[in-house]
């Protein structure tokens, strides 16, 4: 008997021991999240840490930071991986989550965002995207958008005392800007993200889902008014037809000194400072405007969503990770930290002292994201949007090449129709 009773209690040290139990008999499980690269800084990540380990005493984390370039091949090698050694938590852009959930490769989330998350103050950009079906599979964590960056002492020298409200106020007051040598705008003719928002704020879209099949949009009505808007705006600059804000960096271009607007993330004014130090001071911002006083125009939102693998090995203990990082807490210290704008349209005042990213959190309230289907990755590798826009700017019928680019639209989202 005595033997036994030895047996056991040695084959009982040897469970505790290989289970990684911690005093008092509680498991400690490993959660590996995968976050992006400069999506979050290291004393952010340190302190979150520290407060959730301490306030989960069951389980640790392992923060993996992953780098942009490759990442869609990364994870989508991950979520077939059936060994038990894939992420549990991963970071992904908003707009590529249906390019995951695709296949079912996604947990469903929807029981926690309803009872625990907040769905329903959710920014629509971050949360339209990780929905699909009945199924919300992509929670929404931060958030980034474009706004006006402009210059304070260019608008007072042309007598404008506020920035404008309206389309039309800012047509006004960029003709005012647009003269001496100066540019009242500089648009490049291919900033689609940007003409996306005008098509929205007319009631168009991009592409639209009839009799479950995409079509390309571009040739509705509302969808003309907004490119229309968008030609009207860009003349007021120099910007060339034929390029997109990167090609000349619209950064570089602003901080020469002879621009009064872009539009463009507030971050960049750091980039602008920093290539022209004459301007520090001088930069100001305003949400793009809509087309009324009431509301700011809507504009593209980007950012990014935490999902989880359907093959997570413990989808309690990721969802426990989820629910910290973009609860108000951390959601909120996030935003500060980094100049987002929170992920709940209930959480701008959080945000709303500095200059540049309370403008960003009153565009972002009227966010949206481009169509949520895995296929319109495959219009943007060889973007028809852009021609068209070029071929307008140039003269070219805008109904004809927005039928023409709709086409090519709908046969990248319908391959197989």
């Amino acid at each position: 008997m005595r033997r036994r009773l030895i047996a056991l209690v040695c084959v009982a040290c040897s469970l505790l021991s290989a289970c990684g139990m911690l005093p008092g008999g509680h498991e400690r499980k490993t959660v590996t999240v995968w976050l992006m690269k400069d999506s979050a800084s290291a004393d952010f990540l340190r302190r979150f840490t520290a407060d959730f380990e301490r306030t989960h005493k069951d389980l640790r984390l392992d923060i993996r930071i992953q780098q942009w370039t490759g990442i869609v091949d990364k994870v989508r090698a991950v979520l077939e991986d059936r060994s038990g050694h894939a992420p549990d938590v991963i970071e992904v852009g908003n707009t590529q989550v249906p390019l995951y959930a695709d296949g079912g490769k996604l947990a469903d989330l929807t029981l926690e965002s309803m009872r625990d998350w907040g769905k329903d103050t959710w920014l629509p950009a971050l949360a339209g995207p990780g929905r699909d079906a009945d199924g919300q599979y992509g929670i929404p964590w931060y958030a980034a958008n474009r706004v006006v960056i402009y210059r304070k002492d260019l608008f007072e020298r042309a007598g404008i005392t506020r920035p404008p409200r309206t389309r039309e106020e800012w047509l006004a007051d960029t003709g005012k800007l647009n003269s001496g040598g100066d540019q009242g705008i500089y648009l490049a003719g291919q900033d689609w993200y940007t003409l996306s928002g005008f098509i929205w704020d007319e009631g168009g879209d991009l592409a639209r889902r009839e009799d479950h099949r995409w079509q390309g949009a571009l040739d509705s009505p509302a969808a003309l008014r907004g490119m229309d808007f968008y030609r009207r705006l860009q003349a007021l600059g120099r910007g060339p037809v034929g390029a997109d804000e990167e090609h000349p960096p619209q950064a570089g271009v602003f901080a020469a000194g002879k621009v009064a607007q872009i539009i463009a993330v507030p971050g960049l004014a750091q980039t602008i400072v920093r290539q022209n130090p004459d301007l520090k001071g001088r930069l100001g911002y305003f949400p793009v405007p809509g087309k009324t006083a009431a509301r700011p125009g809507t504009v593209f939102t980007g950012g990014s969503d935490l999902v989880v693998p359907a093959a997570t090995k413990d989808q309690f203990a990721a969802t426990a990770v989820v629910g910290a990082l973009v609860g108000a807490k951390w959601d909120t210290e996030l935003a500060r930290t980094m100049n987002y704008v929170p992920n709940k349209t209930t959480l701008a005042g959080a945000v709303a002292g500095e200059e540049g990213v309370a403008a960003m959190a009153a565009g972002a309230a009227q966010g949206r994201a481009t169509p949520s289907t895995p296929q319109w990755a495959d219009v943007e590798a060889d973007n028809p949007i852009k021609e068209y826009m070029t071929r307008v700017l140039q003269g070219a019928d805008p109904a004809t090449e927005a039928r023409r680019a709709s086409a090519k639209i709908t046969g990248e989202l319908a391959p197989d129709v």
